[in-house]
């Protein structure tokens, strides 16, 4: 929930409204206040970059729409419902050209862009940046490098989802052509990661601020510029139709895992929260400050609004009814049978990740079948009901990047340069010891050659981020994508088969209520002969609900990604709308 930061009332300057592609960068003036006006004074310019931050959120950004419907479909989770020309169109990688849900995120990300490319022009000509007070130079270099940082991560966002894009670097008032052409996304990459190099100079540590997770600090700067290091250095799908990664690659990962280890090195500033479902239920879904600062940088949100707060918990998480205690929610992203069944039992991360229960108008939980699971960090019922927010916009904020993040970033990097050294091994047991809380003897023994150090980490990064919108974004990074989907739809007709690792897997589940709570009889782990249900206990189908389960008219197995194809799928189409606009400047992503 945005905080007093990002509830300042913002001046939108000669920030523009979008009322199509063909004129995303013309200029309409939304108040009075010109360009000199807001980059006058200190006040002023905050309120200009406040302005910037905005547009990371509501409903075309990580509200609902480029956190929730972007990721997906991926070997984690898939997106409810019907197959259609919007978000489900998205999740089964359908991609028509006139898909609304690709427009307007795009749009908002240029907008975004632009805002920040004001600022950059702006801020540093400012007299207060060189002879201010110091309070006032230190304040305006903050306000720089948080705007260098922006702008790097709208354009990273437009990079994975769209490729090759146009990286305008200046305000639209000095472009002599606002349709400007695509740019080679490596160059973009590389010019993003010099500015954020410039960045983290310019910002300060957690400590150092008052207003701490909404706003970027030294922390968020470096982790984002691992993160893009990571992706400079992996696959992507090239106009060549085919997923390629630069020889280069490895400089990149050098730059990840050097800006992983500052990280590393000033655990006073941030570390891992000793209990996962801590970081989900105990702060951000209470809105409360988390000591440890395990989530680095969380997109703010807030007003009750499409424009400016978010949809977590209303459109994802557990189905809850209108009429309980929570007000109505969840059931838009659908947690696969072999997700849950990829965490081991005593994985604490598990029940978090996953949710088997919907919740009724008697605000009494009842469990769900193996094919309609949901995913759990965002939930109504964790919320605070007497909290500001309403049914439709609860309020949350959108975690960007999280400490375990850069602890499992390091391990990859390292690995990749030299093999599962002894602090690529610690980082990564680091994570898995924190998932096993109380119970760190069972995580299992960790692979000491590359190859078997690699697949454990991808495999880490699946269960310790599952609906954080990462997943198939690693898996392309990876050239993964294709092969986990396959894998996927073989798993889920194993445990449909009970074959092969799956053989145990029950075919029903008894439970009753126990209070508003489910109890249930029999194990998720191992199979049982009672077909009836013993008196007092209700038969619940299970393995058994996926030879019948339906979803989009054909089986589950084969609704997962049903329309993917590798070199295209990995990267969305412009729209028709934006391609038609700049008349000709722009290439097509390949299968289009």
């Amino acid at each position: 929930m945005k905080n007093i930061f990002t509830k300042i009332a913002f001046i939108t300057v000669v920030f523009f409204a979008i009322s199509s592609c063909k004129d995303y960068l013309e200029v309409q003036p939304k108040s009075q206040i010109s360009v000199e006006d807001a980059f006058s004074n200190l006040p002023n310019a905050t309120n200009a970059v406040i302005g910037v931050y905005d547009e990371l959120m509501g409903d075309n950004g990580y509200g609902i729409r480029i956190n929730m419907y972007y990721p997906y479909d991926s070997d984690e989770i898939i997106v409810s419902g019907n197959l259609d020309n919007g978000r489900r169109g998205i999740g089964r990688y359908q991609l028509l050209l006139t898909n609304a849900e690709l427009r307007n995120p795009f749009l908002q990300l240029y907008r975004g862009v632009e805002k920040a490319n004001l600022c950059i022009d702006q801020i540093p000509v400012m007299p207060q940046y060189t002879n201010g007070t110091e309070a006032e130079k230190k304040e305006l270099r903050r306000l720089h490098g948080e705007v260098l940082t922006l702008r790097a991560q709208f354009l990273f966002e437009l990079i994975r989802n769209w490729g090759d894009v146009p990286a305008p670097m200046i305000p639209a008032y000095k472009q002599t052509d606002l349709f400007i052409p695509q740019a080679d996304r490596d160059a973009t990459y590389i010019k993003i990661l010099d500015d954020l190099k410039i960045a983290s100079d310019l910002v300060g540590w957690r400590s150092e601020i008052p207003v701490r997770n909404e706003r970027l600090t030294k922390g968020a700067v470096k982790a984002l510029r691992a993160k893009i290091a990571l992706f400079r250095g992996g696959y992507s799908l090239r106009s060549s139709g085919k997923m390629e990664r630069n020889a280069d690659y490895q400089t990149y990962y050098k730059i990840a895992r050097d800006e992983c280890a500052d990280l590393l090195a000033k655990r006073t500033e941030h570390t891992l929260n000793p209990i996962f479902e801590d970081v989900w239920k105990k702060y951000l879904s209470s809105f409360t400050y988390d000591p440890a600062g395990e989530i680095i940088f969380e997109v703010g949100a807030g007003g009750s609004n499409a424009t400016s707060d978010s949809r977590m918990a209303n459109y994802n998480g557990p189905s809850v009814n209108a009429a309980s205690r929570y007000g109505s929610g969840g059931g838009g992203l659908v947690a696969l049978p072999n997700y849950f069944y990829a965490f081991d039992s005593t994985d604490t991360r598990r029940d978090v990740t996953v949710t088997f229960y919907s919740i009724a108008a008697t605000n009494i939980k009842a469990p769900r079948r193996l094919g309609e699971l949901t995913d759990g960090k965002f939930r109504k019922d964790w919320r605070n009901p007497l909290l500001p927010g309403t049914a439709l916009n609860p309020g949350y904020n959108w975690p960007m990047i999280r400490f375990s993040d850069v602890l499992l970033m390091f391990a990859e990097a390292e690995n990749e340069l030299n093999g599962p050294t002894a602090s690529a091994i610690s980082a990564f047991e680091e994570v898995r010891k924190r998932a096993y809380y109380k119970n760190e003897t069972k995580i299992g023994k960790t692979p000491t050659d590359k190859i078997g150090f690699f697949d454990a980490l991808t495999n880490e990064r699946y269960l310790e981020f599952g609906s954080e919108g990462i997943r198939k974004f690693d898996l392309i990074r990876w050239n993964l994508l294709n092969q986990k989907i396959e894998e996927t739809r073989t798993k889920i007709q194993n445990i449909r088969d009970a074959k092969g690792d799956f053989a145990n897997v029950p075919k029903y589940l008894f439970w009753k209520n126990n209070g508003e709570e489910i109890q249930f009889l029999n194990s998720f782990y191992k199979p049982t002969a009672l077909t009836v249900a013993p008196t007092g206990w209700t038969r619940l189908d299970w393995g058994q609900h996926l030879t019948t389960n339906i979803i989009d008219g054909v089986t589950l197995d084969k609704a997962i990604a049903r329309l993917f194809v590798t070199g295209k799928s990995e990267l969305f189409p412009y729209d028709q709308a934006t391609f038609d606009s700049y008349q000709g400047k722009l290439k097509q992503n390949p299968g289009y």
